[in-house]
């Protein structure tokens, strides 16, 4: 029993003794244990004293170890040099590079702030502090690695961000050249298209001339004289040369044989005789003052005559006695001028008894008869034959028969506005003679309906201030060349309108009908037509698909001063036009907004929305993002509407070629 206590004690013993060893050796190799304690910075915690606890880190090639440690006391010390602790049951290793020397029991640091110690224990081998060393020394290497490896990386995000600068600011001389260039490209578009600007509002205005140069010359005379011929409108008539121009027939005659002196004497003073009596067959100095004689013209206008003066110019072609006071013609009025090819008598005193039956039927030359602003009651008798334009506007005619007009088939225009006709006093068949009749006014009198037996050959009908209410069917059937209706001033209404009275007219392009007692746009309107003046009226709707039977389509259309307000414009009304519209006039009106449909008329040139009641102009209300090519819209105006101009946005506006040709302002302020 004793002796298995006492084997069991000494086993125990030297358990006790194996494991303490192993836990010495053990607190050496642990990082936190013996020479593995890491340094401290010397500012610790508030309050306690930095302790800094140092390791070796010299490389063997530097610091060659010495064979025999040398005994000696490990100090720790405090970073302001007291004593904190001291062992002496550890070997001690000086480190060289920090000046550490420790020689018995009095430290003498060299440097109080960097020192190391190295810490060993007595069992340990020369060989095991070789491997420690040489552990010390790799981490030392790994961590100046590291250091070497961040340096680099600094120094390369370093080079990164000189990299991203120089780019950033290459690429800002970049951009700048490219602000430049577009600079340059915009002044030079802008430029081009002041030029194109220029050359579109030039065709613009010649386009425009065009279209009212037929009405204007039919409308207004247009008289120039110049070396004694006179210039009348181009449309019906071609110019006539001049007599001089004329080429002369060579002379093939020969030679005058001479005569004797007293021969030729005789033969002066004939012609002498015959010069003065054809001056005092002129009247010569018997005319009175006012009265011009120039080659083949003689112009006595104003002149005060009370007479037709007695004239014999067998060569004069025109005659004018503008605005005296001449009551009748005698028969032989025009024996001494056969040869005339114009006559004007506006503003006189003539009555149709003044006026023989016989005073023009032997001028066979005449092409033209003013007889304006007169007192005459019925046309004239026995106009001649070659009559091409016949004018009795402003006077009392009352009765046109149906042998008026009878044998002048050459008559092209006959003007007998303002005078006392109406349907019931003009014959239907009055008309049936003039076969070539093109030109025919006759505003300003008493009709109540489109006159009957219109002539086939007629281009241009004016019938402006009447009293005409409706348009029965079929009033245009003969009459299928018909280009320009003019009705207004009129009583018109749009169901007085028959459906068939025009819709399938082809040549009929220009109507109008302003200043009437619409309330809609008139529906069953020509298919051919082009130009639509709608001014004065009382529309208060457009309908829609009004338009869209149209071919080719609606270019002008005029809704100037009527009651249009904000439901007034359906998105269908300008159907049948988009492609073809050119010029849109809807001002003065009562609008609330821009109309839908505007920014689909892909061929505009002219929009005006003035004197409204818009508010705002929407970016896409006029203009198309989405659309390309070069824009058509030259001029808009929407002065006088409820709009702020600075809260309207450029871009509203991006298809009208110039920005001078917006008009916004003046603005109304309630």
């Amino acid at each position: 029993m004793r002796t298995g206590l006492l084997l069991a004690a000494l086993w125990l013993f030297l358990v006790i003794t194996m494991t303490d060893g192993q836990n010495r050796r053990d607190k050496l190799r642990k990082p936190n244990g013996g020479m593995r304690r890491m340094k401290r910075k010397r500012d610790g915690p508030a309050g306690q004293a930095g302790v800094r606890w140092g390791r070796a880190k010299a490389p063997m090639s530097r610091h060659p170890l010495r064979a025999e440690p040398v005994r000696g006391n490990v100090i720790l010390l405090r970073s302001d040099g007291d004593v904190l602790q001291q062992h002496s049951s550890y070997n001690v290793l000086p480190d060289p590079d920090l000046g550490l020397e420790l020689s018995g029991d009095s430290p003498a640091p060299r440097n109080r702030d960097d020192y190391h110690a190295v810490m060993t224990d007595p069992q340990l081998s020369q060989e095991e502090i070789q491997r420690i060393l040489w552990r010390e020394e790799e981490e030392h290497l790994e961590e100046e690695e590291r250091l070497r490896e961040r340096q680099e990386r600094k120094r390369k995000q370093k080079e990164m961000r000189q990299r991203i600068a120089e780019e950033r600011r290459r690429k800002e001389e970049q951009a700048e050249e490219e602000r430049r260039k577009m600079e340059q490209e915009e002044r030079r578009k802008a430029e081009e298209e002041e030029r194109r600007r220029k050359m579109e509002e030039e065709r613009r205005r010649k386009e425009e001339k065009d279209a009212w140069e037929r009405e204007k010359k039919l409308r207004e005379e247009i008289l120039q004289e110049e070396d004694g011929e006179v210039w009348l409108r181009g449309d019906v008539f071609q110019m006539l040369p001049k007599e001089d121009e004329e080429p002369e027939e060579p002379d093939l005659l020969p030679a005058p044989i001479p005569r004797p002196p007293a021969a030729a004497e005789d033969e002066l003073k004939e012609e002498k005789k015959e010069e003065e009596k054809e001056a005092g067959a002129t009247g010569g100095s018997l005319l009175p003052p006012g009265c011009d004689i120039s080659d083949v013209t003689l112009t006595c206008n104003d002149a005060k005559l009370t007479y037709f003066p007695p004239l014999f110019m067998p060569r004069l072609k025109s005659l004018s006695l503008e605005g005296n006071n001449i009551s009748s013609i005698p028969a032989e009025a025009f024996n001494g001028i056969p040869n005339l090819e114009w006559i004007n008598l506006k503003k006189n005193k003539l009555t149709s008894a003044g006026i023989d039956s016989r005073a023009f039927q032997n001028l066979t030359m005449l092409r033209r008869l003013y007889l304006d602003g007169n007192l005459l009651d019925v046309v004239p008798a026995n106009l001649p034959v070659g009559l091409q334009e016949l004018k009795i506007n402003e006077n009392r005619v009352q009765k046109i028969y149906e042998n008026t007009f009878q044998g002048r088939s050459a008559l092209v225009i006959l003007e007998l506005e303002a005078n006392l006709l109406s349907e019931a006093n003009m014959d239907a068949r009055a008309l049936a003679p003039l076969l070539q009749l093109s030109y025919l006014r006759l505003g300003r009198n008493h009709f109540r309906t489109i006159p009957q037996g219109l002539p086939a050959s007629l281009l241009e009908l004016y019938l402006e201030n009447n009293l005409i209410e409706e348009i029965p069917e079929g009033v245009f059937n003969n009459s299928k060349n018909l280009n320009v209706l003019s009705l207004r001033h009129n009583r018109l209404e749009e169901t007085r309108i028959a459906p068939l009275a025009w819709i399938h007219h082809r040549s009929l392009e220009s109507l109008d009908l302003s200043h009437n007692r619409l309330y809609l746009v008139p529906s069953y309107l020509p298919k051919s037509l082009v130009h639509l003046v709608l001014v004065g009226n009382r529309i208060e709707r457009i309908p829609g698909f009004v338009f869209a039977h149209m071919d080719p389509g609606l270019e002008y259309l005029y809704l100037s001063y009527n009651k249009l307000d904000g439901e007034a414009i359906e998105p269908e009304s300008f159907f049948g036009s988009y492609h073809s519209m050119v010029e849109l006039c809807l001002d003065h009106n009562q609008l609330l907004n821009v109309p839908s449909g505007i920014n689909e008329m892909t061929n505009l040139h002219f929009l005006r929305l003035n004197n409204n009641k818009i508010r705002s102009v929407p970016e896409e209300s006029i203009c198309d993002p989405e659309r390309s090519g070069d824009s058509t819209l030259v001029a808009v105006r929407l002065e006088n509407n409820l709009i702020e101009p600075l809260k309207v946005s450029p871009s509203a506006f991006s298809c009208v070629r110039s920005s001078s040709s917006v008009v916004l302002k003046p603005q109304k302020t309630k």
